[in-house]
């Protein structure tokens, strides 16, 4: 029986026409129906769809997309064979000038319906010149299904498998990875991991491939330490893949959705990668965090470089440093920087980057930065000139704002790659003492809803 909501003008299995008046931020088409607001998957602003409802809510409803009647003028054919099953993108179907515009909007909404901020400047988004081929990192699930082992991304909001050959915005090495691997494990009798059984050994393949130096990493991820056959699987994954310098078993035993366990054995090479951002050179391992777009990372921190206006005098705070990527940036033209992150591995990973590039005018402490700060502050007298933030998609804690405004820096430069909660927290900068001087809206994962921004913040004398 078809659901129905009271006082909506839609019903779950209905059929309809609309038009699509605008895009989500997740790159929904948005249209009116009678007034009330339904979401459609693959449609584009300015195009009239048909549809089919599938979810009905109060206040809008969700469908799914049957017939294009009146095409955008933006729309493309997706160059991906399984680009309409698998949840890994979501804006192929839309010229990538097209996608760089609707990405500053998605900046420009949120600080206006967030932030109240209707009179900062957003720049055009900064894209690549080849937006396809960029990702360097790949994490993919495996699994048996009907005797035949396969491996790729998830379709949207399930936990199945949509087999891949290859994938366009992976680095094309990851692509031999994936298909060496799938057929080693096929052939030898490796058995995948059963995510509902909690069986099986395979659980993921992940591929670490240093775009700039070419090394690559294979990482098995494990229900279990014992690998059957594993002499022989070396062996061909060593012949077969181009430009291999480290085999890695991760242990990861437990019923999670949580990709890697916390041990990792070499099982052959090296137990690192090494790749560049700009002239700077860093060590990864299987469980760093890195930047899975090493071009667009550039652009991002030379922004952020650009925006903390540094003449070589200034103490500079980075906070959620991670492996001290910015803050090794920021040192290059700073008096000195403190780099601070939660996470004791990084930590040690950021002191081994400092030392591995010469850079000597960089501390790096383990701590809340909200705890942190106040310490570097009170206990070592350092005044930050510049503050700079990076933190994950939930934002800035609270604390840490507070700290920043009561220490009042002349600048902050946040780096974002949540547009909600970086709207959220220059509301409060703003409330507190700072000014909002512009936004760059930075592309670092074409071909997806997702955007990076730099923002350049000014105490407000």
């Amino acid at each position: 029986m078809a659901k129905q909501v009271l006082g909506v003008p839609v019903k779950q299995n209905q059929i309809i026409e609309l038009d699509i008046h605008g895009m989500s931020h997740e790159g929904e088409g948005v249209g009116k129906y009678e007034g009330f607001t339904v979401f459609v998957a693959g449609a584009l602003t300015g195009e009239r769809v048909r549809v089919k409802i599938m979810k009905v809510h109060k206040s809008f409803a969700v469908s799914r997309l049957l017939e294009v009647v009146a095409p955008s003028d933006v729309r493309m054919d997706p160059p991906c064979p399984i680009y309409h099953q698998c949840g890994g993108c979501h804006l192929q179907h839309v010229s990538y000038e097209a996608q760089l515009v609707h990405k500053r909007q998605i900046v420009v909404d949120a600080l206006e319906r967030i932030g109240k901020l209707s009179h900062v400047l957003v720049h055009p988004t900064l894209g690549m010149k080849e937006p396809w081929k960029y990702r360097n990192k790949s994490q993919v699930p495996v699994s048996l299904v009907n005797g035949h082992v396969v491996a790729g991304f998830y379709a949207p909001r399930t936990h199945e498998i949509i087999d891949m050959e290859g994938c366009p915005i992976q680095h094309p090495y990851a692509d031999d990875i994936l298909k060496t691997v799938k057929q080693a494990i096929a052939e030898l009798g490796v058995v995948p991991y059963d995510e509902i059984g909690h069986k099986g050994l395979i659980r993921h393949i992940v591929s670490r491939i240093g775009f700039f130096t070419g090394e690559t990493m294979v990482v098995l991820v494990t229900n279990g330490r014992y690998l059957p056959k594993k002499d022989r699987l070396i062996e061909r994954l060593r012949r077969e893949i181009p430009h291999l310098v480290s085999i890695v078993q991760n242990i990861n035993t437990a019923k999670t959705n949580v990709i890697f366990g916390q041990e990792s054995i070499t099982l052959w090479g090296k137990d690192t990668i090494t790749d560049y951002i700009g002239d700077i050179q860093f060590e990864i391992s299987p469980r760093s965090f890195f930047q899975v777009n090493p071009v667009q990372t550039r652009v991002l921190y030379e922004k952020a470089l650009e925006y903390a206006q540094l003449t070589g005098v200034e103490e500079v705070i980075d906070a959620y440093c991670g492996i001290g990527t910015i803050s090794l940036f920021l040192a290059k033209k700073a008096r000195h920087v403190y780099g601070v992150e939660v996470i004791p591995e990084a930590i040690e990973d950021a002191k081994k980057n400092a030392e591995r590039n010469g850079i000597s005018n960089v501390d790096f402490i383990v701590g809340k930065a909200e705890e942190v700060i106040p310490f570097l502050n009170k206990d070592k007298g350092v005044s930050a000139d510049v503050v700079v933030v990076d933190p994950p998609r939930k934002g800035c804690d609270e604390a840490l704002l507070q700290t920043i405004a009561t220490m009042r820096p002349e600048r902050v430069v946040y780096v974002s790659c949540n547009p909600s909660t970086l709207a959220r927290d220059l509301r409060y900068l703003e409330d507190h003492g700072y000014q909002t001087l512009e936004v760059q809206p930075v592309d670092m994962f074409p071909q997806t809803y997702h955007v990076e921004a730099v923002v350049s913040i000014v105490r407000n004398d």
